[in-house]
């Protein structure tokens, strides 16, 4: 009998050691390297091969001390799949923490094509990713643009649209980083030596391409607007583009007026024979394409037929007779603009 007690003891003993030594490993150790380490927890992934994971980027240094904490405590099946970001050193509890609770995991958000600064900001802190006017003052830091080497051109346009993950809270400087890496990405290997070819500028570009991104949705059609907007620019007509009246405006309430036509800002490309200063927006990839490859056509205007679709003509004649078929409210003159106005 006595045997038995002094046996019961050691087990005792033995598993208050181990339960002190895996406590003490969960809460006082820490990662053994420092940074940021992104992961990704598959769904239906066992937590062994979580806790592998952990181990091999070296977020945690013991998978199997770790993995006992985590099933021992009930944890186990309770942590979140999805992208995470652990910035280390974190201890292997907090570590679990965070993957129980959500705590560093990525949010998927798509940036659509078309949105300006302003809607981007608006959209990121709806997701609460970022608060809107921390986004809008770094997007007009003077360093943060010195950096991205668009201290003249300003941020409008080089935002890519397209699908990232990112943490709530995440640094706004970080996501616009992020983004413009992105367009840097995709618009260098398209631009090789087209500026020669066309005699545009990157910048104007981008300008130009935020102009297709806004007047059309549908990919199809942007080649044939940006021949419209090529050819006018060759013979220095006024682009009439009211996406970018509508953005130069500081008060638009959604209806494009006569007198809105006749304002005095630099983006009314009714008054001025050329691009305005700058992006409107910024467009995704086929806008980008069609502004650096537009059709071959001889258009040189284009309207609504009320359907997403447009029709393009090459005389006035022609374009006269098309806006009064599907647009006979606005009347039909030398001065109107390559597609019948609209309320956006």
């Amino acid at each position: 009998m006595k045997r038995l007690f002094v046996t019961l003891g050691l087990v005792l003993v033995s598993a208050l050691l181990l339960a002190a030594f895996v406590y003490s490993y969960m809460f006082f150790t820490r990662s053994p390297r420092s940074g940021s380490v992104d992961i990704r927890i598959e769904q239906g992934e066992s937590f062994s091969a979580v806790a592998r994971k952990l181990r091999e980027h070296k977020v945690v240094s013991n998978e199997r001390l770790f993995s006992l904490w985590a099933r021992y405590s009930g944890l186990e099946k309770k942590i979140q799949w999805g992208l995470y970001r652990f910035e280390l050193p974190l201890s292997p509890a907090e570590v679990l923490n965070r993957m129980v609770l959500g705590k560093g995991l990525f949010h998927r958000v798509t940036i659509p094509e078309g949105l300006t600064v302003r809607e981007i900001g608006d959209l990121l802190a709806k997701m609460a990713i970022v608060k809107e006017e921390q986004f809008l003052a770094a997007a007009k830091d003077p360093g943060l643009l010195s950096f991205l080497g668009l201290q003249e051109a300003g941020l409008e346009g080089y935002l890519f649209p397209n699908t990232y993950h990112f943490t709530p809270e995440t640094p706004a400087r970080e996501i616009i980083l992020t983004m413009t890496e992105q367009f840097r990405k995709n618009f260098e290997p398209l631009m090789g030596r087209r500026k020669e070819e066309n005699g545009l500028t990157p910048h104007q570009i981008v300008t130009l391409a935020s102009i297709i991104e806004k007047e059309t949705g549908l990919e199809a059609e942007r080649p044939l607007v940006a021949a419209v907007f090529h050819n006018r620019l060759r013979r220095k007509m006024p682009l009439q583009s009211d996406p970018t009246v509508i953005y130069g405006l500081k008060d638009f309430n959604g209806n494009l007026t006569r007198k809105d036509l006749l304002d005095g800002s630099p983006y009314n490309t009714y008054r001025i024979p050329a691009l305005p200063p700058g992006p409107i927006c910024n467009p995704g990839l086929s806008s980008l394409k069609a502004a650096l490859y537009p059709a071959a056509a001889p258009f040189l205007y284009f309207v609504s037929k009320n359907d997403g679709t447009h029709l393009f003509s090459e005389t006035l004649e022609s374009h006269n007779l098309a806006v009064k078929t599907y647009q006979p409210r606005y009347e039909t003159t030398s001065q109107r603009r390559p597609a019948a106005p609209r309320v956006r």
